[in-house]
């Protein structure tokens, strides 16, 4: 079997003020993950440096500092210097110069990634208030990383060794889940999701669960009706298009009997019905995905945690399961289109 070249990982800083330094610099401690991957971290050496002083127990880590992600060194943890050089942390506090920042690191790394100098993209935890509040005229990465790859639909899927789940709409207001949803829509995140399980994770004929909206799944049209007018009709048009979806299901018990353990993946309405129950089951090893993008993108399921900023608290395993779940998704699309013969 031949060796796989060594791919190039590029991390976004996020909000410089939360938890994003202490994870990364956790999940790249050990001096043996030079050997799988190149890490390359779009933020400031300054930054990296005054947290990795607060973090215990860590051996010497080689850094390179670099201008652009074409000059990588294979063999150490590579910094992008993208943020001013009199850059100034404030660790806990959601700042307009931290929002700035972390709009600059994510803007940096898709150029990089659009150029081919890395891989894939892991983008560590955002303010997303605060980035809005600073010129960012989108809800989340998800949002920007649709509009600068110009494609037509994403979905975000939260995944685990146990369980993964897509959601139809992601962020915005609950009073608006209703009057968002069509048949269009939760069919259009089906086919994405049978496309994403099959060529992102080598899932050859996968099985989705959908969920209903309303209590009981409507009760029959006395809780509500978007379960017969909207939703069971999009499981059966996708299931007369060949895509194995079965449902609506009533979350409740969906979850609660474990019933998502038959399914490869699961499509929950909004955001709260889908990662309140991820989270409850696989927070600590969840990773945010997106599918539908041309690149690979994925991050930890946790936010900037200010209230455990600085401290040296911060678990970085779910940031770990980013890295390396993005290495995987990629290494899967090769295989997938080397079988297919696409490009």
């Amino acid at each position: 079997m031949q060796n796989q070249r060594k791919l190039v990982v590029g991390i976004t800083q996020g909000d410089g003020n939360g938890i994003g330094y202490e994870v990364i610099i956790k999940s790249l401690s050990d001096p043996r993950i030079l050997e799988s991957f190149t890490p390359v971290i779009y933020g400031s050496s300054k930054l990296f440096g005054f947290y990795r002083k607060l973090i215990h127990n860590i051996d010497q880590m080689d850094t390179n500092v670099i201008s652009s992600a074409k000059d990588v060194h294979q063999r150490r943890i590579n910094i992008v210097n993208c943020l001013p050089d009199n850059i100034y942390v404030e660790p806990g506090q959601a700042t307009a110069e931290s929002a700035k920042s972390a709009i600059r690191s994510l803007q940096c790394a898709v150029e990089d990634i659009k150029k081919g100098y890395i891989d894939v993209l892991v983008t560590a935890p955002i303010n997303k208030r605060a980035m809005v509040n600073e010129g960012f005229g989108y809800t989340g990465h998800t949002e920007y990383l649709e509009k600068e790859f110009g494609v037509d639909d994403v979905t975000m899927v939260m995944c685990s060794d146990r369980l993964k789940i897509g959601v139809v709409t992601g962020h915005i207001p609950l009073k608006k889940v209703a009057e968002s949803l069509t048949k269009e829509k939760i069919l259009s995140k089906l086919r994405l999701m049978k496309a994403s399980l099959q060529r992102d994770f080598g899932i050859i004929e996968p099985k989705i669960a959908v969920l209903g909206l309303n209590p009981h799944c409507g009760d029959g049209g006395l809780l509500g009706d978007e379960e017969q007018n909207i939703i069971l009709p999009a499981v059966m048009e996708a299931v007369n298009e060949g895509i194995l979806a079965f449902g609506p299901y009533s979350p409740d018990g969906f979850f609660g009997m474990g019933n998502y353990s038959r399914f490869d993946a699961t499509l929950a309405m909004y955001h709260d019905q889908g990662l309140a129950p991820f989270k409850a089951l696989s927070f600590e090893s969840g990773v945010n995905f997106t599918a539908g993008l041309p690149i690979v993108r994925t991050s930890p399921d946790h936010g900037t945690a200010y209230e455990m900023a600085g401290r040296d608290e911060a678990d970085p395993h779910s940031m770990m399961c980013s890295i390396y779940s993005a290495i995987d998704i990629y290494r899967n699309r090769e295989k997938y289109d080397n079988l297919h013969g696409e490009d």
